[in-house]
C-alpha cells in the first residue's frame, strides 16, 4: 500500500517517519527548508527518553504530479491549509484512494468530503506531542504516540484494518473505532478547552486551573463543545466536560497549546476551527456558545498571524 503524507511536520512527520521506519511506502510532502533537509539527509525523530530514530533516506517532495496516485494520503496540515491542501492532494487521489485527516477540530472532514465525497473520507485523531526542532528532524516530547481511525459508517473496512496493524507493526498504539465520530468529538472537547484558554489567556495550563475565575471559564468552553455535539447526535455523555476538566488537572502545569505558540510566533490561529467551528456548529442547532463566541472575538485581531504585519511595519520604519 502507498501512503503519501500530505504535510510533514510535528504529526506528519513522526506518524510518516515511523511506519516508513517500519518498511511501508510512504512519501512526504512537505516544503522549504524542511523539504530541502529532508531530501539532502533523510528524517530524524528526537526523543529524549528514546534516543533518535533515523531515515537516512526518504521520499520527499513538494509536487504531489510526481508521485501518482497513492492508496491512502494522511493530512496533517494546519487547518487554515485544508482546503489548498484538498486541491493539491488531488494528482494523488484515484476511485480507491481513501483519505484520512489527522489535523485537529471536527469541521475539517467535511471540507474534504465537499472535494472527494464521503466514501473516500476516513475518520482519525491522533495523540502525539511532537514539532518541527530544525528542518529534517522532529521532536517528541513524551512517549505517547496514537492513533484513532476508523469508517464514519462503522464498518471495518480493509483499507481500516491495514493501516490499523500497520500503525501497530511501527509501535504505534492503534485503536480501531466503530464510532469514530465519537472520538474525534471527544479529543476535541479538551482541545477546545486548552487551546481556547491558553491562547486566550496567554497562560500555561496550571495557572488557568488554579484560578477559580479562569478554571470556570475553561468548564464553560468545555460544556458548550459538549453540549453542541450532543446536539448534532454524538453520543458524548452529559458531564463529559466535566470529566476532562478532572483530566486536565492530571496534566503537567507546563502544559500549553500549539495554538498559544502560533499566537507567540504570530502564525495564524486555528481558532475559526476550534471554537469557532463551535459557534459554527452552534449556531445550526440553535445552541448557545458564548464562552467561544467570546474566544473568537478575543482573538480576532491575531487569527490571521501578527508576524506578516509586524514585518512590514518594521520595513516601513
Amino acid at each position: 500500500m502507498k501512503i503519501a503524507m500530505m504535510g510533514s511536520g510535528g504529526v506528519g512527520g513522526f506518524f510518516g517517519g515511523k511506519l516508513a521506519q517500519a518498511g511501508f511506502d510512504v512519501s512526504f510532502i512537505a516544503r522549504g527548508a524542511h523539504l530541502a533537509a529532508m531530501r539532502e539527509r533523510g528524517l530524524v525523530i528526537e526523543n529524549e527518553t528514546q534516543g533518535e530514530t533515523r531515515l537516512p533516506k526518504v521520499q520527499a517532495t513538494d509536487d504531489p504530479t510526481t508521485l501518482g496516485q497513492v492508496d491512502l494520503v494522511i493530512l496533517s496540515v494546519k487547518l487554515w491549509d485544508t482546503e489548498s491542501a484538498a486541491q493539491l492532494i488531488k494528482p494523488l487521489v484515484g476511485p480507491n484512494t481513501g483519505i484520512l485527516s489527522l489535523q485537529n477540530g471536527v469541521i475539517k472532514d467535511d471540507i474534504l468530503r465537499r472535494a472527494y465525497g464521503t466514501a473516500a473520507i476516513m475518520g482519525g485523531v491522533a495523540y502525539v506531542g511532537a514539532y518541527i526542532s530544525r528542518p529534517g528532524a522532529i521532536h517528541q516530547i513524551g512517549t505517547m504516540q496514537r492513533i484513532v481511525l476508523g469508517e464514519y459508517d462503522g464498518h471495518k473496512s480493509a483499507r481500516a484494518e491495514f493501516l490499523h496493524k500497520a500503525l501497530l507493526r511501527a509501535g504505534i498504539t492503534s485503536e480501531l473505532s466503530t464510532d469514530v465520530r465519537r472520538s474525534i468529538w471527544e479529543k476535541y472537547v479538551l482541545l477546545v478547552g486548552l487551546s481556547a484558554t491558553t491562547t486566550s489567556m496567554r497562560s500555561p495550563l496550571g495557572p488557568i486551573l488554579d484560578n477559580t475565575q479562569s478554571r470556570a471559564f475553561m468548564l464553560q468552553v468545555m460544556r458548550e463543545v459538549v453540549a453542541v455535539g450532543r446536539a448534532h447526535g454524538v453520543a458524548l455523555p452529559e458531564g463529559f466536560a466535566d470529566d476532562r476538566l478532572a483530566f486536565a488537572s492530571t496534566l503537567p502545569g507546563n502544559m500549553d497549546s500549539s495554538m498559544h505558540h502560533d499566537l507567540k510566533s504570530g502564525n495564524p490561529l486555528e481558532v475559526d476551527w476550534l471554537s469557532g467551528g463551535v459557534v459554527q456548529l452552534g449556531r445550526e442547532k440553535n445552541i448557545p456558545t458564548p464562552a467561544n463566541s467570546a474566544v473568537c472575538n478575543i482573538l480576532a485581531l491575531y487569527a490571521a498571524g501578527t508576524k506578516r504585519t509586524l514585518d512590514h511595519a518594521q520595513e516601513a520604519s
